[in-house]
C-alpha cells in the first residue's frame, strides 16, 4: 500500500480543529484509484459551486438560498440514489458520485454540504441511525433533510424512521432516548468514520480483502483510540496471508482489551496463524 497516500490522509485528519472533511473524503478513494488527483475533484466541485453562486446574493435569506440549492442539486444536476446498485462502493467515492450523480446518503450529503458552504449555508451532517441526514439552523427553526432527495422531514417522520432502531437496540421504557439525542450535529471525524465504515461493510460482505485493508488502514489512522479497528485490520491482513503483521495487530487488541467478549476467538485466530507460519 502506498505509504505516501496514507501519510497524506494522516496529515488531513490529525487535528479536529482544522479538519478538511471534503478533502479527506475525496482522498479515501486513492486506495482504489491510486492515480486520483484530489485537486481535480475540487476543481469539479468549484465549477458546480460557481453556477449556484451566480443565483444567490449576500442579502438573500437562508431559506431562499436553500431552496435554490435544492433545485439546482436535485432537479437540475440530477443527484440522487443509485437504486440499481445501492451497495456499489463507487456510491461512496465522491469523484465517482460527481461523475454519475448517484450516491448514498452520506456521499450526497458531503457534496451538498460543500456546495452549501460556498453560498453561506452552514449545513451540518447528522449521524442518524441507518440513514445519514443533514441539518441547517434557520431563523424559522431547525431543518432536517434527507440527502437522497433534499426533502425536509418532520419530527413525526423522523420518529417513525427511528422506532425500528430503538426496538432493535432495546432502547425502550426507562432506557428510551429522545429523538433530539439522534439529531445532534456530528463532528467531521464522526462523519468520516461513518463514511469509512460503510465501505468497510461493503468490502467485507464482498470479500474484497485488499480493498478492505485500504479502508481499515485509514480507520486505524482516523480513530487512534479505537482498538477494535486494529483488531479488524489484523483480520484483514490475515485474509491476505500477511501473517506476522496480522498476529501483531490481534495481539495488541488482546493486550489492550482485557474485558472484550471475543478474546477467546481472537486468541484462537492467533494460534491458527502461528501454526500456518510454522508450516511455511
Amino acid at each position: 500500500m502506498p505509504t505516501q497516500q496514507l501519510d497524506y490522509f494522516a496529515s488531513l485528519v490529525s487535528e479536529d480543529e482544522h479538519f478538511p472533511l471534503t478533502e479527506a473524503a475525496i482522498a479515501v478513494a486513492q486506495h482504489s484509484y491510486p492515480d486520483l488527483i484530489v485537486q481535480h475533484v475540487f476543481d469539479e466541485l468549484d465549477l458546480l459551486a460557481d453556477k449556484v453562486k451566480q443565483r444567490v446574493t449576500h442579502e438573500m435569506a437562508g431559506v431562499q438560498k436553500l431552496q435554490i440549492l435544492k433545485n439546482y442539486f436535485y432537479k437540475e444536476l440530477g443527484f440522487g440514489p443509485n437504486r440499481n446498485d445501492y451497495y456499489d462502493p463507487n456510491n461512496s467515492y465522491l469523484h465517482s458520485v460527481i461523475e454519475t450523480r448517484r450516491g448514498i446518503p452520506i456521499s450526497l450529503a458531503l457534496i451538498f454540504m460543500e456546495l452549501g458552504q460556498q453560498i453561506g449555508l452552514n449545513i451540518k451532517g447528522v449521524s442518524f441511525p441507518n440513514h445519514f441526514m443533514m441539518r441547517l439552523s434557520l431563523p424559522q427553526g431547525e431543518v432536517i433533510m434527507d440527502p437522497l432527495t433534499g426533502t425536509s422531514l418532520s419530527k413525526q417522520e423522523l420518529q417513525e424512521m427511528l422506532d425500528p432502531y430503538l426496538d432493535a437496540q432495546g432502547y425502550r421504557g426507562e432506557y428510551q432516548l429522545p429523538l433530539s439525542a439522534f439529531l445532534r450535529s456530528s463532528s467531521s471525524r464522526e462523519i468520516l468514520s461513518r463514511f469509512l465504515r460503510n465501505l468497510k461493510a461493503i468490502y467485507t460482505q464482498q470479500e474484497r480483502w485488499e480493498r478492505l485493508l485500504g479502508i481499515q488502514q485509514r480507520l486505524v489512522i482516523l480513530l487512534p483510540d479505537a482498538i477494535e479497528e486494529v483488531r479488524d485490520r489484523g483480520l484483514a491482513l490475515a485474509q491476505l496471508d500477511y501473517i506476522r503483521p496480522a498476529i501483531e495487530d490481534m495481539q495488541k487488541y488482546i493486550d489492550t482489551s482485557t474485558d472484550a467478549s471475543d478474546l477467546d476467538e481472537i486468541k484462537a485466530q492467533i494460534a491458527q496463524l502461528e501454526q500456518q507460519h510454522r508450516l511455511h
